[in-house]
């Protein structure tokens, strides 16, 4: 117990790591940023004529050119994109004067985050539970089913899944209602989640089976099992604690795919969210909301994984 307690010199290795995680994830933000700036202008064409359309007269064009900054040279276009990068001022949409971009993404964002965070804890939760139903009445005793139902499930797509339960569960059986209903409620927002967490469960019952074995062979399971611990006691008292370092780990990694599988069924159910916005906002060429999706996008995913490495470090000392 002595030797997991805090040190002034342990903390400020945290401090140094936490400092040097957040540096990383703004280097990142800002290396997407400019990918995203230099997309939208270096490619051919005019970008004005591109939103505005053909039946757009010159005067109209050459005004959205000047609020957009496109009449300017590309490293002053840069300049001004990198400070409403700072002061989160990235422009008014294009196809909604007087809204800010920022604002429609904040608002795009809240049902985006309600739909993954829901499914992280639905993905954690059975995936946790299938890697201990195969986890026998003892930590070790391997069952084949559960890595086979996990490779499996884990290695089909999410836009083949998803239709296929939406037809069975809520067009035929009508037991969910559809995830696109506007009345489907709280009840609508579950299935939805529960689809996108199917392929995250996949992976952490892989992740979680494997953890759970290497602890399994651990001698302080040994000592536990000989005092007289139940199942349950070891299982949730020693050994789970001790594989959650490469769980978190997994889930931090699977975030990626998480946020694109939200867009997927966003787009699928036509429901509102942060996916829905950044299609409609490439279909209409509504620049200032496409840059501010998706650099938000890239800065939620970096910031995220760099909080599920920290999260790891905290429960794992042997990787901080």
């Amino acid at each position: 117990m002595a030797a997991m307690l805090a040190t002034p010199k342990t903390a400020a290795n945290a401090l140094r790591k936490l400092v040097g995680n957040v540096a990383d994830a703004l280097l990142v933000v800002v290396a997407l940023a400019s990918l995203v700036f230099l997309a939208l202008r270096v490619l051919p064409g005019d970008a004005a004529s591109l939103v505005l359309g053909d039946q757009a007269t010159e005067l109209e064009r050459a005004a959205l050119r000047a609020k957009l900054y496109l009449d300017q040279p590309l490293l002053l276009q840069y300049t001004h994109f990198l400070r409403g990068l700072v002061t989160f001022d990235l422009g008014e949409s294009v196809r909604r004067p007087g809204t800010s971009a920022v604002s429609l993404v904040v608002g795009a964002a809240l049902p985006t985050a309600g739909l993954a965070g829901l499914a992280v804890l639905m993905g954690a939760a059975v995936g946790i539970a299938a890697a201990i139903a195969g986890a026998g009445p003892w930590l070790g005793e391997r069952r084949s089913w559960v890595d086979k139902a996990a490779t499996a499930l884990a290695a089909t797509p999410l836009l083949a899944i998803a239709p296929v339960f939406t037809y069975a569960l809520a067009a035929r059986l009508r037991i969910v209602p559809l995830p696109g209903d506007p009345e489907a409620g709280a009840l609508g927002l579950f299935f939805a989640s529960g689809l996108l967490a199917l392929p995250l469960s996949a992976h952490v019952a892989r992740v979680s089976r494997a953890a759970l074995d290497d602890v399994a062979r651990a001698q302080f399971l040994d000592v536990a099992r000989a005092k007289g611990g139940s199942f349950a006691r070891v299982l949730w008292i020693h050994a789970l604690p001790a594989a959650a370092g490469p769980i978190v780990t997994v889930i931090g990694a699977q975030l990626g795919s998480l946020l694109g599988g939200a867009i997927v069924l966003e787009r699928l159910f036509e429901r509102r969210g942060l996916g829905s916005l950044i299609l409609d906002a490439y279909a209409s060429r509504d620049l200032p909301v496409l840059e501010a999706a998706v650099v938000f996008s890239g800065a939620l995913f970096a910031f995220v994984q760099q909080l599920a490495s920290a999260v790891h470090a905290l429960i794992d000392p042997r990787v901080r």
